[in-house]
C-alpha cells in the first residue's frame, strides 16, 4: 500500500490545504481533508502516549509493550499489524477508484513522523515549510483575531513545528521532496513538476489551477482556500507588515526566533541571519502600510464569538452553566 501513499508534512497555516488541492488536482491521485488516521495510532501508548483518556492509558502503555514482547516478531509484529489497520482504510478509500495515489494532508503528523515513517518508509513524502513568522501570523489570525500572545500560549506552534520537520528533513532514509510555500505561490507549476516526478507520475501543470477542478469539503483545512483558483503572493510578506506596524508583536518575534534553533531554521530554508530581511526590505522601500483588515464574515464571527465565550470560562458563572449542563448531558447519556 505504501507505494500509493502521498504524505505533505507542513506545519498548520503553512499553505498545506492549498499545495493539497493543487497536487490533488492531478488525474492520478485522490486525496481526503485531514484524514487524521495516523496520529491516534502513534499515540496508543507503545510508540507515544495521550496525556488523558477515557481509560488508564498509562497502565495501557505498559499492558501493551509486555504484551508486544510474547509476539513472536516483537515489535516488527506490532508494526505490522498498525500497518495493516492503515493499510485497510488507506486501501479501502481507493477502491473502485481510477487512480494510483492517496494523498493524506493531516499537519499533525508533522510531530510523529518517526512513527509515520516506520509504518510507511516507502512512501511518497513532500516536506512544505513557510517563513515561521508568516505561520505565527496566519495562526493567530486566523484563530485568535490577530493576538499573537493569546495565540502562542494557547499552542507554542514554532517551538513545536520547527524542529520537527527540520528533524524529519534531514532524515536521509526517506525519500522526500522538500518545497517552501513562497517558492510554490511565486512558481507553481515549477514544484509541482518535482512533487510529480518524485512520484513517477506525469506532469500535468494545469493542476495549479486547482479551482477548476472538484474537491471534496469537508469539516478540515483552510476555509480561506477558496478564495482563489490558483495560488497567490498577496500573504507572502502580510507578516512583514504587521510587524513593521507594531512592536510589541515585533519583540515577541525576536524572542521566538532567537529560542528556535539556528541549524533548523536553516534546514526549514529561512536562515536565522536573513529571516527579518523582508521586515527590513519593507520599511527602506517604504512598503510598510500594515495590512487591510480582513472582511467580515460567518467563520470570523463565529471565531469572535467563540474566544469571546472562552475568557475566564473556568472562573466565570457562563463556565458554571457550561459545566452544569455538560454534567447533566453525561448523566442523561450514560448507558
Amino acid at each position: 500500500m505504501e507505494d500509493k501513499l502521498l504524505f505533505i508534512i507542513g506545519s498548520p497555516r503553512s499553505g498545506s490545504t492549498m499545495l493539497q488541492r493543487m497536487v490533488g488536482s492531478h488525474s492520478r491521485i485522490f486525496t481526503h481533508p485531514e484524514p487524521h488516521l495516523m496520529t491516534p495510532l502513534a499515540h496508543l501508548g507503545y510508540f507515544d502516549n495521550v496525556e488523558k483518556a477515557p481509560y488508564d492509558h498509562i497502565n495501557a502503555a505498559k499492558a501493551i509493550r509486555e504484551f508486544v514482547e510474547e509476539l513472536p516478531g516483537k515489535e516488527d509484529d506490532y508494526v505490522a499489524a498498525c500497518k495493516a489497520y492503515s493499510d485497510a482504510l488507506y486501501g479501502g478509500v481507493l477502491s473502485g477508484k481510477d487512480v494510483d495515489f492517496f494523498l493524506d494532508k493531516t499537519p499533525a503528523y508533522a510531530l510523529i513522523t518517526n512513527f509515520l515513517a516506520r509504518i510507511y518508509p516507502g512512501a511518497s513524502y513532500v516536506a512544505l515549510t513557510r517563513h515561521p513568522l508568516a505561520i505565527l501570523s496566519s495562526y493567530a489570525n486566523s484563530f485568535f483575531e490577530g493576538d499573537w500572545r493569546q495565540a502562542y500560549d494557547f499552542n507554542p506552534i514554532l517551538d513545536r513545528y520547527v524542529p520537527a520537520i527540520a528533524g524529519f528533513i534531514r532524515r536521509e532514509d526517506v525519500p522526500k521532496v522538500h518545497v517552501r510555500y513562497e517558492d510554490v505561490v511565486s512558481g507553481p507549476e515549477t514544484h509541482l513538476k518535482r512533487i510529480f516526478e518524485h512520484m513517477g507520475l506525469e506532469h500535468e501543470p494545469e493542476a495549479a489551477n486547482y479551482g477548476k477542478f472538484k474537491h471534496v469539503k469537508k469539516s478540515f483545512g483552510d476555509p480561506k482556500v477558496d478564495n482563489n483558483a490558483r495560488p497567490v503572493t498577496a500573504s507572502v510578506a502580510k507578516w512583514a507588515r504587521e510587524l513593521a506596524n507594531d512592536a510589541q508583536k515585533l519583540s515577541m518575534a525576536r524572542d521566538i526566533i532567537a529560542g528556535l534553533n539556528p541549524e533548523d531554521l536553516a534546514t526549514w530554508g529561512y536562515p536565522v541571519e536573513t529571516i527579518f530581511d523582508p521586515l527590513d526590505e519593507l520599511r527602506r522601500t517604504g512598503g510598510a502600510a500594515p495590512p487591510p483588515k480582513e472582511r467580515l464574515n460567518a467563520y470570523r464571527i463565529q471565531r469572535k464569538a467563540l474566544l469571546k465565550l472562552r475568557q475566564n470560562i473556568h472562573d466565570n458563572n457562563f463556565g458554571k452553566v457550561v459545566k452544569t449542563v455538560r454534567y447533566y448531558c453525561d448523566v442523561l447519556l450514560r448507558e
